[in-house]
């Protein structure tokens, strides 16, 4: 971890959708929204991946709710489940998953038919569809790659929603056609040589990494708990 990245706390309930959680919560994914838009200000690709190191620490709704906060920017934005094996996004904002970015990829849909428009306010969803039999082909396919590029030409923001690093090579594989990688961690869940073994991987990929998220912080301080950010090297 030589280079400085961002390191952003989110306290238990950034399980819900920005709006409704604590007031603490929403600012932190605020900040976090305001540090990705520096970061992301210098370069023509605003693709934004975001993965964990294991399963089940956050990154799902952790994605679903930045791209929630830059669509409040007024930016025009569209999320991206690509977590072809064990989806999510299609139940957070109970879309159907009959079509999605598999039937696309497997050139059994065009993208018109299977963006969801306004999901929320500025915020355009593509599902994951059905669950294929050949995940990482699929993501690693040129049809991907285009698919990114007509996205970049429609939209100012897109956020893809990957599996997580040490599970398979997914994420790995659709970082390198992103601006990076954000990385979601559960505290008291994640541990040191999982995300040592996923940044790792992220590197030896050529993936930049924009930041770390910890969410599941327990903190006393009023009735909604606090909010921290901080930058390690």
């Amino acid at each position: 971890m030589r280079n400085k990245r961002d390191v952003s706390q989110l306290m238990d309930g950034s399980a819900s959708l920005l709006g409704a959680m604590p007031f603490q919560v929403a600012e932190a994914y605020k900040t976090l929204r305001t540090n990705l838009l520096f970061t992301l200000a210098a370069g023509e690709n605003k693709t934004v991946v975001v993965s964990s190191a294991s399963p089940s620490e956050g990154k799902s709704s952790t994605c679903a709710n930045l791209a929630i906060a830059m669509a409040q920017t007024d930016a025009k934005v569209v999320l991206i489940d690509a977590d072809l094996r064990k989806p999510t996004q299609f139940k957070v904002f109970a879309i159907n998953n009959n079509k999605g970015l598999s039937t696309i990829l497997a050139g059994f849909s065009d993208l018109d038919e299977v963006i969801n428009h306004d999901v929320m306010p500025n915020l355009d969803l593509i599902t994951s569809g059905p669950t294929p039999p050949n995940p990482s082909e699929l993501l690693g396919a040129e049809r991907m790659s285009l698919l990114i590029n007509q996205l970049r030409a429609r939209y100012e923001y897109i956020f893809i929603d990957t599996p997580p690093i040490n599970v398979v090579t997914d994420a790995l594989v659709v970082s390198n056609m992103a601006a990076g990688v954000v990385v979601v961690a559960r505290h008291g869940q994640s541990t040191y040589n999982d995300l040592t073994k996923a940044v790792s991987s992220l590197e030896f990929s050529g993936a930049n990494i924009l930041g770390l998220v910890v969410n599941g912080i327990k903190e006393k301080a009023g009735r909604f708990g606090k909010y921290k950010y901080s930058k390690y090297s």
